[in-house]
């Protein structure tokens, strides 16, 4: 069974990368039993979320530059380093 802590930690890995057969099972079994650990895994997937959620309004307000702004770019573009 594995430790708070090795869950923890299992919770993370899974964000950035796809779990073994085992450590999901291991995973899903102390998950099971415990809520502390339910709690960590939620507020992580919600901060996911979040995140991805703020980066595409941001990727949106980004593409709404008015046309001054774009033409700024654009010279600056033009004149390179």
């Amino acid at each position: 069974m594995l430790t708070c802590e090795e869950t923890a930690q299992l919770i993370s890995e899974r964000l950035d990368r796809t779990l073994t057969l085992r450590e999901r099972l291991m995973l899903r079994l102390h998950l099971f039993g415990c809520d502390l650990c339910n709690r960590y895994a939620r507020q992580l997937k919600f901060l996911q979320r979040a995140c991805a959620e703020a980066g595409e309004e941001q990727l949106t307000e980004a593409a709404e530059l008015d046309e001054t702004a774009r033409e700024r770019i654009r010279n600056r573009l033009q004149q390179g380093p």
